[in-house]
Order: C-alpha cells, then structure tokens, then sequence
C-alpha cells in the first residue's frame, strides 16, 4: 500500500490558505479517483482507493501543521507502510507560485510538517513540493496562514487538477515521468505535439527547383552575357552584306558595260 498525506492546519478557518495547498492536492486526488468517503482515523481524516495497481491510502492529519508526523506515523504502523511508500504534497516557499518538484528524501528547509514527518518516520519519504512563492523573511508566517488571492486562481486550480492526473506516474517510482507528464498536462500538445516556436522554414527542394540554384541562375546569365556579343556580330555581318549586295551588283554591271565597249 502506498500512503499520499496532504499537509495543512483542519477546520475553515485555514482551508483556503497557502499552507493548506497540500490538502487541497489530496482532495483533488480522491475526487478524480473517486476514492471512498472521508473517514476519522489515525487522528486525522483518511480514505481508500485504487490507482492503476497500487492500493493507496489518503490521509489529511488534523494535529495541525506542527505535528503532522504522528497521524502519519500511525498510518504507517498500522497498514506497515514502508517510509519509501509514503508521498508528502506540502506548500513550498523557495519555489515559484505554482512550480512543482518531486524528490525522495533530503531535508525540511524550514517546513514545520516536514520537520515533524522526519522525527517520526525518518527523512526518507518521498516529497511533492508545491511552490507558492516567497513573500520575504519577515511575512512567512503571515504569508503561509494567509488566503490564496483571487488572481492565484490562475496557475492554483490547473496546478491541483494536474497533480490529480498524474499521479498514476508518481506511485510507479518515476519521478522524472511524473515531472514530464505534469509538464505536458500543464501545457497541452497541439495537434499531437507539444506547442513550440515555429521554426523558419527551409526552402524546398521543389521551391529550389522552380527559384532556380543561385550558382546555376549565375552561370546562365554569365553564360547570357558572353553571348550577346555574338549574337550582335553575327547579326551586323549579316546587316552588312545585305548593305553590300546591291554595291557588289553595281560593279559587275558596269564591268559588263565596259566589256562591250572594248568588244565594239
């Protein structure tokens, strides 16, 4: 069995905070998956389901965000779920709103749910960190329990539905499948292929063809060129001894003429 926790504070008071993303990820994932009713246990709220061939567990713990490692530790004991197994989506400040990684360990950078998950199951439990932006060291605290904005509505709700579609990749172990299909969910392919810039066109063979190979195009006309002249001259020869022919017939007459004079 695998275990996927969203992290976040119960009640209403805190459902729409930035803290709270990783329940809402959870939701979404039992929504799509249509998994069973809610239920309490494990102090926190929990429910089963099926994702490709994992059995999988869902668990939102309502110990509050600073001790979300003994609902989770509780869960694991009592289905024996390895730590590997376990699958954490929490808010992450260092990361751009709306910006997603995966990783398998490593440490809490600050994050109280994380800090509490590694004192009671130990530090090698997968994460999914959801960014929402840092506001600056000193509104942390104000910014994490405060509301998403409307304009957050934007990258928030496509970034949930998402995580609930891929998921099948992420419970298989592969965590760069995982990131690469999230990418192509984010930002669907066109007509089969992911959008990109259109790249400038080489001319075609056939364009070649009918534009003509620049070298041959130079060639003709040099080609034109060195003919001209020839044809010029051949064309004023014949000019010339078409002026020449009635001359030529003038002189044979008159030698004719003094022929028969001398005859005479």
């Amino acid at each position: 069995m695998h275990l996927l926790v969203g992290l976040g504070n119960p009640g209403p008071k805190y459902a729409a905070n930035r803290h709270n993303i990783g329940f809402m990820a959870i939701d979404e994932i039992a929504r799509q998956h249509n998994f069973s009713p809610w239920r309490r246990k494990f102090q926190g709220e929990v429910c089963e389901g099926q994702i490709g061939r994992h059995k999988v567990l869902l668990l939102k713990p309502t110990t509050y965000m600073n001790d979300s490692g003994r609902a989770i530790s509780e869960a694991c004991r009592f289905y024996k779920i390895d730590v590997k197994d376990v699958f954490v989506f929490h808010d992450e400040l260092d990361l751009n709103p709306g910006k997603v990684k995966a990783k398998l360990g490593g440490g809490v950078a600050g994050h109280n749910g994380l800090r509490s998950t590694g004192a009671h199951i130990g530090n090698d439990f997968h994460r999914v960190r959801i960014g929402i932006g840092h506001p600056g060291r000193e509104r942390v605290t104000q910014w994490v329990l405060g509301d998403f904005a409307k304009v957050d509505k934007e990258w928030l709700e496509p970034v949930i539905d998402s995580l609930a579609k891929t998921v099948p990749s992420l419970l298989n172990g592969d965590l760069g499948r995982f990131m690469t299909d999230l990418s192509q969910t984010l930002t669907p392919p066109v007509n089969g292929h992911k959008k990109t810039k259109t790249p400038t066109k080489a001319p075609s063979k056939k364009s070649d063809d009918k534009l003509g190979n620049p070298k041959e195009a130079a060639s003709t006309e040099a080609n034109q060129s060195n003919d001209a002249p020839m044809k010029s001259s051949t064309g004023s020869s014949k000019t010339n001894s078409a002026e020449n022919a009635p001359k030529n017939a003038m002189a044979e007459a008159l030698m004719r003429l003094v022929s028969k004079k001398k005859d005479q």
